[in-house]
Formats: C-alpha cells, structure tokens, sequence
C-alpha cells in the first residue's frame, strides 16, 4: 500500500489558517507530528510520500524537522513508522534545505520529480552506481546489477544491503526496485 500526504494540507490543519511557508522549527514540528499520525493511523504504508508542491518557502530548521527527524524515524522502525519515505514536489529552494540537514545528519533519501526518482544527500559513490543500477533495472536481480557493474556477488549484496537498510531500495521477491517505482494505484491518499 503506498499513502500520499500533501505538506500543505497538512501545514494549514496543524496550524488552523491559510500558509503556504515552513519557517519555524515548532511549525515544522506540529507538521510532522500530523504526519506521523495520519501514517499511524493508515497503518504505516509500505511506501509514504510527502508532497511539497503547496509549499512556498521552506527553511532549515523546518526541513529538518520534517524531513530529517521523519527519515530517522523511519530508520529506527520502532515506532509505527516502517516502510519507506519519499518526497515529491520539491523545487531547487525546498533542496537548498533538504540537502543541507541530510548532509548535517548523513541521511539520504529519494525523491520524485518529473516521473524519475533522484537520490539525495549523503552516499559514496559505490552506493550511488548501485542504486542507479536498480533505478534503471528495476526490478532488478542482485546477479544482475553484478553483471552490469563487473563486481563480485559479495560486493553488490554488501551494498545492495546497505541500500536496503537506508530504506533507499526496496527487496521483494528476490528483486530489488526504487521505493515509488511500479506502486499500485491503490494507494491512500491522506489530505
């Protein structure tokens, strides 16, 4: 099941009037405080995706409010949030923010734009053809991708792992994929 939440519906619920800019760390917080309960509720989707395309302007403090402290929540699994976490709707000024508290806290994510699932914030380069190799492949083989990058099965299960774990690659089936890639349409939409 994949769930799709639109920021800025979000933003004027949690605050009660029309705004369309992230700018404060407690506004940032009550945003993400409703979205960790609107995917609580839904029953924590395989895939959740936070759309940013309402959003005017949006500063640091709440990207990593939002962003930041969502992904790490999605990391620990623990907490009623698993699965995996992408954005979409982001423009040039919102990856200004974003970039920088992914790079701050090591984080890395994936993000939509224009049909084609781009890899943010901090991954080797290793990493980074691994997972360029599932999102052109995908649903791809762990043989495959060492086939088409001439490395041994280890090194590619290593860090088609490692992938997995940052929640940046999906495992289903003996295939791995980008998360947002070939999801059914039946997906919730939280708004």
């Amino acid at each position: 099941m994949s769930l799709l939440i639109d920021v800025g519906t979000v933003l004027r619920d949690s605050v009660s009037v029309f705004y369309s800019s992230l700018l404060t760390r407690p506004t940032g917080a009550a945003v993400r405080n409703e979205i960790e309960r609107r995917v609580v509720e839904v029953g924590s989707p395989v895939v959740t995706t936070i759309d940013f395309s309402q959003i005017d302007l949006l500063d640091v403090s709440c990207a990593d409010e939002i962003v930041a402290k969502l992904l790490l929540r999605y990391y620990e699994g623990n907490n009623g949030l698993t699965g995996y976490l992408l954005l979409q709707g982001v423009r040039e000024d919102h990856l200004d923010a974003i970039d920088a508290v992914l790079e701050k806290r090591s984080l890395a994510l994936v993000a939509w734009h224009d049909g084609q699932a781009e890899l943010h914030g901090i991954v080797d380069e290793t990493e980074r053809r691994h997972w360029e190799i599932v999102r052109e492949l995908g649903p791809v083989t762990s043989d495959r991708v060492s086939e088409q990058l001439g490395t041994t099965d280890v090194q590619t299960t290593t860090q088609l792992t490692r992938l997995w774990s940052r929640r940046l690659i999906r495992y289903e089936d003996a295939h791995f994929t980008v998360p947002g890639m070939n999801e059914p349409d039946v997906g919730v939409h939280a708004q």
